[in-house]
């Protein structure tokens, strides 16, 4: 079996991001990431897998919930001026209703127990003092983070 090996610049998300990418494969998902994270040596590794895992663990799940040839997950990061930007897109159902729980948005039916995930993301990205911005056009749903790079790093 094919195995996908990411070099991201950080362990962390190499790790995460090789596991994503197999249950994807397993679920018929294309994954693409195309992911250049060297600058993101101040993020703990405990918040890499909050915002990596719960933004991919949501689109996996929206794209299960498509045909086959519409199930699509792209994961970017560069870094962009004084910060580092993350994207992560998925196609998702257009006529998915969302509904507002104390922490964040669910299309799952128990509200009460979900919609987490997207309120964690936006706790640790607030945590660095950056900005995440929600996005649902036209069938695609879409995570972008920006997060201002410190100006000195320890070398973690």
């Amino acid at each position: 079996m094919y195995e996908s090996y990411y070099q991201t610049g950080n362990e962390t998300l190499n790790v995460l991001l090789r596991d994503k990418a197999r249950i994807a494969r397993e679920k018929s998902i294309d994954f693409s990431a195309i992911v250049h994270f060297e600058d993101g040596k101040f993020l703990e590794p405990l918040d890499i897998s909050t915002i990596f895992g719960n933004a991919l663990d949501n689109a996996i799940e929206a794209s299960e919930k498509l045909p086959p040839d519409r199930r699509m997950i792209t994961v970017k990061t560069s870094r962009v001026g004084d910060g580092l930007m993350i994207l992560v897109e998925n196609n998702a159902l257009e006529e998915e209703k969302k509904g507002k729980t104390g922490k964040g948005w669910t299309s799952k039916p128990d509200h009460f127990l979900h919609g987490f995930g997207i309120a964690n993301i936006r706790e640790c990205v607030e945590k660095y003092e950056g900005e995440c911005i929600l996005q649902e056009k036209q069938g695609r749903f879409t995570v972008k983070i920006y997060l201002p790079v410190p100006e000195k790093q320890d070398d973690k």
